[in-house]
């Protein structure tokens, strides 16, 4: 323990006091009346947030006016240059400048790279700047804790696993080699320089006092240098500490249950560092003062909540061990008043009752609300719901730069860049900022061309694949989406020969990192021009940049491409874009770090669930926790503790309304520990009633359609009859069979399901394949030699994916042989033609289809083939009408419908199916649509059969009026969402 301070000024202000308001107060009470009255004094605060808050609480207390005192902020990294020039006389020894945090990092990343242990293996890439950023907290924290390098090896690692000594075996040699290469940039880190001018500063005072008068308020870090200045400020004749809600009603053998703050090898006990008042036991045993020296901050503020509200917080955070003190606590009811909750079904609604409840305050003219959340996604969605009443509120906290538009499109063009893929492409060249402004339009027209380009099985890896798709299907008048591809053609060559220019650095193996960057700065300005470095977001992206050409030459000096988007992707998602002013003056969304020292009048504590608040503990990569504790360094729990306090702090206003989801991210949400301890201490919440109707109800109801919900009927579209097609192919009327709504929606409204883009080959494309491989192979005489060449053609097909490569070709290859043997083994038929097209009249309606094959026997009839790739259908199918395919093609081939081939009797429907036979222990099967067990006993009643269904089918839904109704068969049909199957037919939940 340090010696006891001499005439120590510390005060703090309690919870329920708004801390802000009540400094204010005071400091106006105590200094407005001198000859330059506030203005010559001084106020050191923690933040820049904290700062903004003072000053606007002076705003309010001024009344008549005042002149401010200045105001320095010590705990932003950033600002505390701000500490240095509000003093004289401190210029004479400069300090060196900190290092460049990217800087930083990257020559980290290097050494990572450089110094790898024997027998270790070694990290590259995105893996040694993932690595470099925890380092760099290590050393930091070395810094700020003021721990030596050399204790990392005094350390007695015996009880340690090997992992972990291996772990500090890197670390002790990265910590060596570190102060030379910062000696080499002339630089220190930043985390060491801010200690060394906090000293000095402190210094300087002890030294030659000031006359004015300052202030050190809602300081919390205990880091020993910021220990040491306040001790020195709090023993200023005109100095004094303002703490934030130190618990002075906490009992002493409480007080000291929280445990040592100083490592102790004869003291087993662990520190309570997840309790909300260790961190400020520990500034106070570094400043070498007692709790019993805190008075009571005597100024109070018109926004201060109830009084008994301090001890409340105080029991509601007692240790474990005390808890039982709840249970003769008393009547809590004054302590209470004024804290409402809500649980919510899930994290949507949330957002919503949380937005209603803001919305409900900023009627009532003056008043104030505050969102207080740890969780971004809750904070945007609350914002995104206040939009719907023309409500603007931003997030202070920041949104990740890797979440705006400009970076965004970089992280999409970076991964395109490093490994192409069609999806990120497309995504890349809709994004809002690209070609935004006259010409948005008409470029927007073509990639939407693109889009349906793609979505297509079968499609080549790469650049050059799309190249190809294009050009092919440009070519060909036939080709699927020639019209298409026609108008795309000049588009997609500007495209590949700016964009693809730009970014082929990304093609060649290890690059420098600055080559990489200047890569995608080009392919961002080819695509957006100037507006991706407008607005703030823009703008620091274009810092990132720079920063980035500053340290040129420091770091790696190869990167490996593949690795650097999620290099990028670490660094863009750091880098916090701060809302520009502008949003609604009476209406705020804070992080905790925001949230300190600020109160409004309705405070709103959401996200309220284990893993949110507090956070979970984040694992360091490089010491484990009893290490840390050897060290000295703070637990990675400390963070919690400090998440405690702010929910403490929080909960000193008066109108206070905590919440939560049971379901958060779509997943069961397990209720914070601050929650469940407030429910166990008040019980029940009273839950809030805006306008009379409770929160969780008005949040369900707020987008529910009025009413009760009414069971929707079966569709049952029915066109006129004159609107109705006269032309149907034999595919079609199975479709028609077995659900008249798909074929209604298919053939009449003309939609079709779109292929994912990028789609990987399926049963559908690989059937396509199979038969294209039979046309090519019989139209070139169906030879041996033939076949095997079609064969390799298959198996180098370059749309192929490992997978088909891996199980779908060496399960087919046989089935094919067995096929092409059945063709050149049969006797007595002789392959007619393949992929036959054939049309007929029948019954006012023209009938069309195409056979895979039709074969002629020696007595001069013919038999229809289709091939399956998959099963068969069953001659069940044929003889219920649902399968008529080949009795339809048939039909026509018998009428001489099938262009090129006579008039015939058709002897042979046949499926030949290309999977494997087990009863046969045959590598595939030839089926037929007729047999003993589906009552049809040959081709010609099968015909016959199918004629009928077609007459059938054709009279009720083609030449008459009967509605398309959908089919009862459960499946998961491309249409079952626009018949709203789910609605009339239902499906159990583990269906969908």
């Amino acid at each position: 323990m340090t010696e006891a301070m001499t005439k120590p000024t510390l005060t703090s202000i309690p919870v329920h006091r708004a801390f802000a308001d009540a400094l204010a107060a005071g400091l106006i009470a105590r200094f407005a009346d001198g000859a330059l009255g506030l203005a010559e004094g001084l106020i050191l605060l923690p933040s820049n947030r904290a700062r903004s808050a003072v000053q606007a609480a002076f705003v309010r207390a001024g009344g008549r006016g005042l002149l401010m005192p200045r105001l320095a902020v010590i705990g932003d990294a950033d600002l505390d240059e701000s500490v240095a020039l509000a003093l004289d006389g401190l210029d004479d020894d400069p300090i060196p400048p900190a290092i460049d945090p990217l800087r930083r990092r990257l020559l980290l990343a290097e050494l990572i790279e450089r110094h790898t242990p024997d027998g270790e293996a070694p990290v590259a890439g995105a893996a040694a700047f993932q690595l470099a950023d925890g380092l760099a907290r290590v050393i930091d924290q070395l810094h700020y804790e003021e721990v030596r390098p050399a204790a990392l090896v005094d350390l007695d690692l015996g009880a340690f696993a090997g992992h972990w000594q291996a772990s500090l075996g890197r670390l002790r040699l990265l910590v060596d080699h570190w102060p030379a290469v910062l000696a080499r940039t002339g630089s220190i880190d930043r985390a060491e320089r801010r200690g060394r001018l906090l000293d000095r500063v402190a210094a300087g005072w002890r030294g030659a006092p000031p006359a004015r008068f300052t202030v050190a308020a809602g300081i919390t870090t205990a880091a020993p240098a910021i220990a040491r200045l306040l001790r020195t400020v709090a023993g200023l004749d005109r100095g004094m500490v303002v703490l934030p809600g130190l618990d002075q009603g906490m009992g002493t053998d409480e007080w000291e249950a929280l445990g040592p703050t100083r490592p102790d090898p004869e003291n087993p006990a662990r520190p309570l560092e997840t309790h909300p008042q260790y961190h400020l036991k520990l500034l106070l045993d570094r400043m070498g003062a007692s709790r019993d020296e805190v008075i009571l901050w005597d100024a109070t503020s018109e926004y201060d909540g109830p009084a008994a509200r301090t001890p409340f917080v105080s029991l509601l955070f007692a240790p474990a061990d005390y808890t039982a003190q709840w249970q003769v606590a008393g009547d809590l009811s004054a302590a209470t008043a004024g804290i409402s909750g809500a649980v919510f079904a899930d994290d949507g609604q949330e957002a919503q009752g949380i937005a209603l409840l803001m919305r409900e305050a900023v009627e009532t003219p003056g008043r104030t609300a505050a969102l207080v959340t740890p969780d971004r996604g809750l904070a945007e969605r609350v914002a995104a719901a206040l939009a719907r009443w023309g409500i603007s509120v931003d997030d202070s906290a920041g949104q990740p730069l890797s979440r705006t538009p400009p970076g965004a499109l970089l992280l999409l063009l970076a991964e395109l860049a490093a490994d192409f893929d069609p999806v990120a492409l497309v995504s890349l060249l809709g994004h809002p900022l690209v070609r935004k402004g006259e010409g948005r339009s008409a470029w927007l027209d073509q990639v939407r061309r693109f889009d349906l380009t793609l979505r297509e099985p079968g499609l080549r890896p790469g650049w050059d694949g799309v190249s190809a798709r294009i050009a092919e299907r440009a070519a060909d008048p036939k080709a699927r989406g020639h019209g298409l591809t026609v108008q795309l053609r000049p588009w997609w060559d500007e495209v590949t020969g700016t964009l693809g220019a730009a970014l082929a650095p990304f093609a060649s193996g290890p690059t420098p990192p600055a080559i990489l960057l200047a890569s995608l700065q080009t392919g961002l300005e080819t695509l957006a021009g100037d507006a991706v470095w407008a607005g703030p977001a823009g703008r620091m992206l274009a810092e990132l940049f720079d920063q980035w050409a500053l340290a040129r030459g420091d770091g790696p000096a190869l990167v490996d491409p593949a690795d650097f988007p999620a290099m990028l992707g670490q660094l863009l998602a750091q880098a916090s874009v701060r809302p520009p002013y502008g949003g609604h003056p009476r209406l705020f969304i804070w992080g905790l770090l925001e949230a300190r020292l600020q109160r409004a009048d309705r405070m709103i504590l959401g996200g309220l669930d284990e893993g949110r608040w507090p956070a979970a503990t984040k694992p360091d990569p490089w010491l484990a926790p009893g290490i840390r504790r050897l060290l000295g360094l703070p637990a990675p729990e400390r963070q919690q503790g400090m998440a405690a306090h702010d929910f403490a702090g929080a909960l000193g206003a008066g109108d206070i309304v905590v919440t939560r989801a049971e379901r958060s991210g779509g997943d069961p949400a397990v209720a914070s520990r601050f929650w469940l301890r407030l429910a166990a201490l008040a019980g029940d919440l009273p839950e809030p009633r805006p306008g009379g109707v409770p929160l969780t109800r008005l949040a369900a109801e707020l987008d529910a359609p009025p009413g009760d919900p009414q069971p929707a009927p079966r569709p049952a579209p029915r066109p006129p009859a004159a609107d109705r097609p006269r032309k149907i192919s034999v595919t079609a009327v199975d479709r028609l069979a077995r659900d008249p709504f798909a074929y209604y929606a298919n053939a009449m409204l003309g939609l079709s399901a779109l292929d994912p883009l990028s789609a990987a080959p399926d049963p559908r494309w690989r059937g396509t394949r199979v038969h294209q491989l039979f046309e090519d192979w019989v139209r070139g005489g169906a030879t041996a030699d033939g076949f095997e060449a079609e064969l390799a053609a298959l198996a180098a097909d370059p749309a192929l994916d490992a997978l088909d490569r891996a199980f779908w070709l060496p399960r087919v290859e046989p089935a094919l042989r067995w096929a092409a043997a059945q063709v050149t083994g049969a006797e007595g038929r002789v392959p007619v033609g393949v992929e036959m097209r054939g049309e007929m009249a029948a019954g006012g309606i023209a009938l069309h289809g195409k056979a895979d094959r039709i074969d002629r026997d020696t007595e001069g009839r013919l038999a229809i083939v289709d091939y399956k790739s998959g099963g068969a259908p069953s001659a069940k199918a044929a003889f219920d009408k649902l399968d008529n395919q080949l009795g339809l093609l048939g039909l026509i081939a018998q009428a001489g419908g099938v262009e090129g081939v006579a008039a015939a009797e058709v002897g042979a429907l046949e499926y030949w199916s290309l999977r494997p036979d087990r009863r046969a222990d045959g590598a595939g099967k030839i089926s037929n649509s007729y047999g003993p067990r589906s009552g049809l006993k040959s081709a010609g009643e099968a015909i016959g059969h199918a004629a009928d269904a077609l007459t059938d089918l054709a009279g009720r839904f083609l030449l008459g009026d009967a509605p398309f109704v959908p089919g009862e068969a459960a499946g998961y049909g491309d249409y079952d969402q626009l018949m709203r199957r789910d609605e009339w037919f239902g499906r159990g939940e583990g269906e969908r």
